[in-house]
């Protein structure tokens, strides 16, 4: 049986060795930006279901956890943090406008959000990741 031996050359292995190195700056870099084409949709959704009287505190409250490394997964997630005037998390209040109660009819922007950008979001990390990979690979 013939053999064909093949031996990366040092550019090679630098690019290959950089690119371990980057790898978590690079998943880092990607998550955020398909977070943040998340965030910003859903702070416009969100604002489509407050009422006029809304102070827009809870607009101010959402935001982006930082982004770590869970069961093997990069991942970050976007939720509301704190309490309003009387003492009510932002957090229950935003899960009473999305799933509603007995006395309050539900006006889902968090899972509308999800449906309207999920393409854009994958199209975004992957060009984040096509990007950082030319500038390791030229």
């Amino acid at each position: 049986m013939a053999m064909a031996s093949f031996m990366a050359g040092d550019d090679f292995m630098l690019k290959l060795s950089r690119l371990e190195t980057d790898m978590e700056m690079i998943a880092k870099k990607a998550i955020y930006a398909g977070a943040k084409v998340v965030a910003d949709a859903m702070k416009i959704n969100l604002k489509g279901v407050l009422s006029d009287e809304a102070t827009g505190e809870l607009v101010e409250a959402m935001g982006i956890t930082p982004i770590k490394l869970l069961g093997g997964q990069w991942t970050a997630k976007i939720g509301f943090d704190g309490y309003d005037a009387n003492g009510v998390a932002y957090q229950l209040i935003a899960r009473i406008l999305e799933s509603g109660t007995s006395t309050r009819k539900k006006k889902p922007f968090m899972r509308k959000t999800m449906n309207q950008v999920k393409k854009q979001v994958a199209e975004v990390m992957t060009q984040v990741i096509d990007e950082e990979m030319k500038k390791i690979f030229g």
